[in-house]
């Protein structure tokens, strides 16, 4: 390494405690001439003398000792301290990972041969002064800052640049539709789940978060400053680096630091914004940077105790990962709209999903906080998907309207429900387990409704296993079907309320049938069911709107007074009344919608039977008693009105000429 120097012979402590004892022992003879014979004073002088030679020549030893110790601890501090002198001439910070590789492997070789130099001192066997000893430490001192400073340079200035976006976690928050507000009008039919949290399987391996060059001598000052006992100023090097590192990834990634009360208080649309953001960090910050964390903490102290590795990745990654689970704890605080429930679920699924890894890493007691808080926040989104799920029921069963329904089509409310089911259904396995036990608690009378009753006596009386999720469905259904028939009632025309729940009562049935998951959940017997009570409605409605229509042109009070004769006067009233009941039919009714075509078709098509057939036979039975210009309408022209029928948008006859020959 250089300039070579002496090495010090060393001295025993105990030779040189021995030496000293046997000749405080002659002295004390000599003092006791008297009782000494000659030969016995001589051998005693002669033994005298050689034992002060023996300590002459330790104390010779010693001083020689200690300058060959004083100008090896020279030319170490030399070494060490020329970078220390250079930056004060230069009054600039000079790197010495920036100046080349023999500049660094010299000042390594320096600091190892300094830190077992300063071991040999401490072990004390040279007989060493103090003062030696403390220049060693400060030298020592020296060294390890500067160590401190080039290994937290070499950390930053290597590291690698990280792109989110270039990973397989592409955001789709453009594309989603989630579920809207409960109640909300401009539902639409199709709504779909975030799926992002379902990939869990589509992560890149780790990534090389410093530069792999400079790793073996990130190793080598480790190394070199926990064998030098500055292991914590190492570890703590590492930690605030690293840790700012994290904090920068988590900005790349928009994960906003929140207080709970900014998200307790966030509207909907910006809360599920910041929800699917969230998902799409914990995946992509767990399953790849808290992995490349951890490799990159086992590469440089790997070489260490394990729990030193384990210690530093704790530490440096602690604070970021407890931020991210402080949102979802604001999020489990927050109200329970039955529109957070697919969220919830996302969170709850990407969190449990991560637990084998959150496991793994955080594994030691070092990481005991991070496994413990993130087990804590599962249970809460557990119990807050639960008590979420459960208040869609009370919010379906407490939807009030105070005015019926525009047109007796399909209530925004039937909507809701069945596309709400619909999308859960994804979640049915993670809904079952977490609803597991709550289907045997008893409903309360007042919530039983005899749709209710009857399913809970099939469920009662069946040997058939019915899922938890299964036996929820059919209570929404049956709550969602109690309320349009409060609905209902609101209409004044009791065709238009048999119209409306019509309309809905297909929709549903149309909706589980047309839905695999739905289908399966609920079964064929609930669609057959189903099917029949909206085709009693359509026959309800024919009942209600036609009935006392067609009843005028039945024979029955059309005959003169005592007489088999009919009355021409009587059948013109007949066919006026008829006109203008089939006139007002037609104002209203072609403002009712039917917005599926093939029910709007099906229920033409049988009311046009009915209608055509029996006006057309009415007026072919009479075609002798009355003349063509008090038929208003031919049956043609009678069957092209009822197709105007359930477009919703309203149309009055009058005006319109009567047919002529």
């Amino acid at each position: 390494m250089g300039d070579s120097v002496p090495v010090p012979v060393p001295v025993l402590e105990g030779e040189e405690k021995l030496i000293a004892a046997a000749h405080q022992i002659v002295k004390a003879l000599q003092n006791k001439k008297d009782f000494l014979t000659h030969d016995a004073r001589k051998i005693l002088a002669d033994l005298g003398s050689q034992l002060m030679s023996s300590i002459t020549k330790l104390d010779t030893i010693q001083e020689s000792n200690s300058k060959s110790l004083e100008e090896q601890l020279n030319i170490l501090q030399n070494k060490v301290m020329s970078w220390e002198e250079l930056e004060d001439h230069q009054s600039v910070t000079t790197v010495i990972w920036n100046c080349g590789k023999q500049y660094v492997d010299d000042y390594l070789t320096s600091v190892d041969e300094l830190q077992k130099f300063t071991q040999q001192l401490e072990s004390n066997n040279f007989g060493v002064d103090d003062l030696i000893l403390s220049r060693a430490h400060q030298v020592v001192r020296t060294a390890m800052n500067r160590l401190q400073e080039e290994f937290k340079h070499l950390l930053v200035q290597n590291k690698q640049p990280f792109q989110p976006e270039h990973m397989s976690f592409r955001s789709n928050e453009d594309d989603d539709t989630s579920i809207a507000s409960f109640g909300d009008d401009s539902l639409e039919d199709v709504v779909q789940r975030d799926s992002m949290s379902r990939r869990s399987d589509e992560y890149i391996s780790v990534l090389e978060l410093v530069h792999p060059d400079v790793i073996p001598d990130l190793r080598c000052i480790a190394n070199l400053m926990f064998n030098s006992n500055y292991s914590r100023d190492c570890s703590q090097a590492f930690i605030n680096v690293r840790r700012d590192a994290l904090d920068d990834f988590l900005f790349i990634l928009e994960a906003d630091k929140l207080c709970i009360d900014d998200v307790v208080k966030m509207e909907w649309n910006s809360l599920n914004s910041k929800i699917r953001r969230w998902i799409r960090c914990m995946n992509i910050f767990v399953r790849v940077y808290l992995a490349s964390e951890k490799w990159l903490s086992d590469q440089i102290f790997g070489e260490l105790d394990h729990s030193v590795s384990s210690e530093c990745f704790v530490e440096s990654s602690e604070g970021s990962i407890l931020h991210l689970l402080k949102f979802a704890e604001a999020v489990v605080i927050g109200s329970h709209q039955p529109e957070k429930l697919i969220r919830i679920l996302d969170m709850y699924e990407v969190l449990s999903d991560l637990m084998p890894d959150i496991d793994a890493m955080f594994s030691d007691d070092a990481g005991l906080c991070v496994r413990t808080q993130c087990q804590d926040i599962l249970r809460s989104l557990a119990g807050c998907a639960r008590t979420t799920f459960l208040e869609f029921e009370h919010a379906v069963a407490s939807s009030v309207s105070a005015n019926p329904f525009r047109g007796g089509g399909i209530h925004h409310l039937t909507r809701y429900v069945m596309n709400y089911m619909k999308t859960i259904t994804d979640y049915s396995k993670i809904l079952n387990e977490l609803l597991k036990g709550d289907e045997e608690e008893e409903d309360s009378p007042q919530d039983m409704t005899p749709d209710r009753e009857e399913e809970e006596d099939n469920r009662n009386g069946s040997s058939c296993y019915i899922s938890p999720l299964a036996q929820y469905f059919r209570s929404f259904t049956s709550i969602l079907e109690c309320n349009l028939d409060d609905k209902s009632k609101l209409y004044k025309d009791e065709s238009l309320g048999h119209l409306f729940l019509m309309n809905n009562i297909h929709y549903m049935a149309e909706k589980v049938k047309n839905s695999h998951d739905l289908r399966t959940i609920l079964g064929d017997d609930w669609i057959r069911k189903h099917n029949w009570r909206f085709q009693q409605h359509a026959m309800n409605y024919e009942r209600a709107t036609w009935s006392s229509i067609l009843s005028l042109l039945r024979e029955e009070g059309l005959h003169n007074p005592g007489s088999n004769s009919i009355s021409r006067t009587l059948l013109k009233e007949r066919l006026q009344c008829f006109y203008a009941a089939f006139d007002e039919v037609y104002k209203s009714q072609t403002g009712w919608l039917i917005q599926d075509s093939q029910l709007r078709d099906d229920l033409r098509i049988s009311t046009s039977l009915k209608v055509i057939q029996a006006y057309r036979t009415f007026v072919g039975r009479h075609n002798n008693h009355i003349s063509d210009k008090h038929i208003k309408y031919s049956p043609d022209d009678m069957e092209n009105f009822l197709l105007d029928l359930f477009e919703g948008s309203p149309r009055s006859l009058h005006g319109s000429s009567h047919r002529g020959k």
